[in-house]
């Protein structure tokens, strides 16, 4: 098996699907809709006053019946707050209440029986305390055919009750506000995401094509000296070609690791990837580093010395400059990666990582490129969606958000935190939206170079465009779907590939495009590896 296969197995696998962190509102097909118990389940925002001092802010969830709750603060007015007795809400209270929200225990009775009881005694709201440290969604029962409800109900987690009831029975003046805002349509973050995959795909791409081309016009060089060249080691670097079996192998492989990160899910295995992260950030960084500083004429003799280093070989001597910053870059991330603004270097060492794998790894021509993208297409949905049917959850979203960790997610993503968002969050995209189309992107590029097309009668900037489209339609998607995790790849691999395709037809050099993956030429006999 290549050693290309584990790796990029890895990278899809801890690339989760597109979405934003922390959804506001849930779907549930097991609790059927019905006459007066039709709402989603939405987070609720309960911030609380004692004695005229806020003191928290806890987050609830909204029952399936009810009115809907109002969306601003500004209009949610703070109501006194009082416990229900008996402090189940199961029957008539032996006192009334005027406008004020009851706190009750979950248990012994319905949740819509409560509600009734807490409406009849002339409660605005009932808060219902769970049994539990988590939420709990809260339906109708299934013989309530007709439910009709005048008065909000909200469900709190144990610790949030507790702090309540603890502050009832000091004889402190208790009051709350229950709302729950809606996110904005679209949200800065969200245009920064678009630009930095976007971006981080043309600086690759460039990149790659650039390197081609200059082996190709050595070679060229060499052949029209006439000097003797051994074919097999030109240009050999380290590059991998990909294979149309290492293809298909790569996602079955992926497979394997997403269940097997799904099972072992832990703080512990989190920090495994951490290291993993840490270690690909610092070659990313160095590659990219050495690259970028070789560009220099300063910097150019210090790149092209070599020194001997146990273990490791030759190494130039800007590489030995470079690599202590490197190092401390990603150690000073792994440190401080729960502060708030480490997403700056997560983004910072997953993009030197994703331009640096776009350069070892490549799609050799358009047939490679078709069976890679298709089969992360079918991945994608099937551990999205369908994956569902197995788990009762899906794998992948799991995986995205460190459930089970104690973490806020994996590290293998790029992120920005919401800016106005009132939820915050952060709208994320896994390294393999990024990687895998960029893989096809790329070759297109590298194609229009060797072929010395402009870019109008070229591929790239179709192909470009077309990732674009595709990445701006899982926004849209994302958007109605209220914030629930999209597989970017559903909507990216068709834009990428069919216009490619189309397009590879439609001028009459698909059959080149699909089996060689060059123009003709005196060079495309030979398999150029690009230089770094």
């Amino acid at each position: 098996m290549d050693l290309w296969v584990a790796f990029m197995s890895l990278v899809l696998v801890l690339s989760p699907c597109f979405g934003s962190a922390g959804d506001i509102v849930h779907q549930d097909n097991i609790a059927p809709k019905r006459p007066g118990c039709d709402n989603n389940f939405v987070l609720v925002k309960v911030p609380v006053l004692v004695d005229g001092v806020e003191e928290a802010e806890y987050v609830g969830v909204g029952a399936r019946f009810g009115p809907t709750l109002e969306s601003k603060e500004k209009h949610a007015n703070h109501t006194k707050l009082a416990m229900a007795d008996p402090p189940d809400g199961c029957t008539k209270p032996k006192t009334k209440f005027s406008g004020e929200f009851i706190l009750a225990h979950r248990g012994n009775c319905s949740f819509t029986t409560k509600a009734n009881i807490a409406e009849d005694a002339g409660a605005l709201a009932i808060i219902i305390i769970n049994n539990q440290t988590e939420l709990f969604k809260m339906v109708c029962e299934t013989n309530e055919s007709d439910v009709e409800i005048g008065i909000p109900t909200v469900m709190l987690p144990q610790d949030a009750g507790a702090n309540l009831e603890r502050w009832l029975k000091n004889s402190s003046m208790v009051s709350l506000q229950v709302y729950s805002p809606r996110r904005p349509p679209v949200d800065v973050a969200e245009v920064f995401l678009w630009l930095m995959a976007v971006s981080t795909i043309i600086c690759a791409s460039y990149w790659s094509a650039r390197s081609a081309k200059e082996a190709a016009m050595e070679l060229d060089k060499l052949l029209k000296d006439g000097s003797d060249l051994d074919m097999d080691g030109f240009g050999s670097n380290g590059a991998v070609d990909i294979s149309v079996p290492s293809a298909i192998l790569f996602v079955v492989i992926a497979s394997c690791f997403l269940v097997m990160l799904y099972k072992l899910m832990s703080f512990w295995f989190i920090e495994v990837l951490v290291v993993l992260f840490c270690i690909g950030g610092i070659e990313g960084l160095q590659t990219c580093s050495v690259s970028l500083l070789s560009c220099f004429r300063r910097f150019r003799h210090a790149g092209e010395s070599f020194i001997k280093v146990p273990l490791f070989g030759d190494v130039s001597y800007l590489t030995l400059a470079v690599s202590p910053l490197c190092i401390a870059s990603s150690v000073l991330w792994a440190v401080y990666r729960r502060y708030s603004l480490a997403w700056i270097g997560q983004d910072i060492l997953g993009i030197a990582l994703i331009i640096t794998v776009l350069q070892i790894v490549r799609v050799p021509n358009l047939k490679v490129g078709t069976v890679l993208l298709s089969c992360a297409f079918l991945y994608d949905i099937f551990w999205v969606f369908v994956s569902k049917l197995w788990f009762r959850e899906s794998v992948m979203i799991v995986v995205a958000r460190g459930d089970k960790s104690g973490e806020d997610g994996i590290p293998m993503l790029l992120k920005i935190p919401r800016m106005f968002d009132p939820w915050g969050g952060f709208s994320i995209i896994g390294f393999g939206d990024i990687i895998l189309p960029g893989l096809v992107v790329a070759f297109s590029l590298r194609y229009d170079f060797l072929a010395k097309r402009s870019f109008r009668a070229g591929y790239f900037v179709w192909a470009m465009t077309a990732y674009g489209l595709g990445l701006l339609v899982t926004y849209v998607a994302l958007n109605m779907m209220d914030g629930h995790g999209q597989p970017a790849l559903l909507y990216i691999v068709p834009f990428t590939l069919g216009t490619f395709l189309t397009l590879g037809k439609k001028r009459g050099e698909l059959k080149t495009l699909w089996s060689k993956g060059a123009p003709e030429g005196p060079c495309t006999h030979i398999r150029l590896q690009p230089s770094q």
